[in-house]
């Protein structure tokens, strides 16, 4: 069981899909409306019965390989604050596409409860070019933050990305929970709101022993059943918004329809 969670074996986090934050090419112009859409969407998660929330920069794509400029962290931090204030329920920061430093930084300032990496250990090829694991940097800076109890999930093989070489996913489970010192491994499909491979799922599971996993993309309440016995929770966006749309509202309904079915 995951300590995150301990009330619910198989958690349920909702995406908060941030709008092109200033500073982004797809900024509207309109600050106001960007808050608007965050909190509409986090109190339909809550309403819905989701068991903990994870926010992320999504609409500022181009997005930067590294470490982002101090403006979008003061932005979501002042977001994760409203988020927090708004909904009584455990929040994450993911900080695209791979400055986990700074979600780490985000969720100390607002108290939030975990960070999602997508490159803890090893190296990937994706269209920001190639990203490299912040293992090293990023739990000293836990360390001398003292935030141990902020919790780190870590992404493998993770979507929107290749490989530089073929390797066993057992190898690399392995090196993010015992080199990378993850609290817990998220497993995805190839891109945003798409399938995640069963038979991934299960060796990732395999391999990762009392480390928790969770599914990072593609689950809806239709195929949630098949995932159920494989995995320790669930990160749901895509099929949470209305028509099935990322760039869509939460619909309340859509969120209750796959909870009742855990």
């Amino acid at each position: 069981m995951h300590s995150l969670f301990p009330d619910n074996p198989k958690a349920v986090i909702g995406m908060i899909h941030i709008p092109a934050l200033p500073g982004s090419p797809g900024f509207g112009g309109n600050l106001d409306s960007i808050y608007e859409t965050i909190l509409h969407d986090a109190r339909a998660l809550e309403a819905g019965g989701v068991h903990g929330l994870m926010m992320e920069n999504f609409g500022d794509i181009p997005f930067y390989p590294g470490r982002v400029p101090p403006y979008v962290v003061a932005q979501m931090t002042a977001i994760a604050i409203e988020v927090r204030r708004a909904v009584k329920l455990p929040l994450g920061i993911n900080v695209l596409r791979n400055d986990g430093l700074s979600a780490l930084a985000i969720a100390v300032a607002s108290g939030a409860n975990f960070i999602r990496v997508n490159v803890l250990s090893g190296a990937r090829v994706c269209d920001q070019g190639l990203l490299q694991g912040i293992a090293h940097d990023l739990l000293r800076e836990r360390s001398l933050l003292k935030a141990g109890h902020i919790q780190i999930l870590a992404d493998v093989d993770v979507k929107h990305s290749a490989p530089l070489a073929a390797r066993p996913i057992a190898d690399e489970v392995d090196d993010t929970i015992h080199r990378g010192l993850a609290d817990g491994v998220i497993v995805s499909g190839a891109g945003t709101g798409k399938p995640t491979d069963l038979a991934k799922l299960q060796a990732v599971k395999a391999a990762a022993g009392s480390t928790p996993v969770y599914i990072g993309s593609g689950v809806k309440a239709e195929t949630i059943g098949t995932f159920l016995p494989h995995a320790d929770g669930f990160i749901v966006g895509t099929a949470f918004k209305e028509n099935g749309d990322v760039a869509n509202l939460v619909e309340v309904q859509r969120v209750r329809e796959l909870i009742k079915r855990l």
